[in-house]
């Protein structure tokens, strides 16, 4: 394997990533909606949060190895 194919595979799999944690997050929001106890939510709260790490870190290594995708993150409107 080239290892263009390499960096673009680890990019997918970056990304893929990203949109699970994303999805988690959502998940954990719902779920701490819908929950009368108030240990639970606690637990549900920090769990949600270490999900926003998780996708704030695999952003950061995204914008490290794809340098249009850093670019459009600073150049947006």
């Amino acid at each position: 394997m080239y290892a263009k194919e390499v960096e673009n595979s680890d990019l997918k799999k970056a990304r893929q990533s990203v949109i699970e944690e994303l999805e988690a997050i959502n998940w954990y929001e719902t779920r701490i909606e819908e929950t009368k106890d108030t240990e639970l939510k606690k637990i549900l709260e920090h769990n949600k949060n270490e999900e926003k790490e998780h996708a704030a870190m695999l952003v950061e290594w995204i914008r490290k190895k794809d340098k249009e995708q850093d670019k459009a993150f600073e150049e947006h409107d």
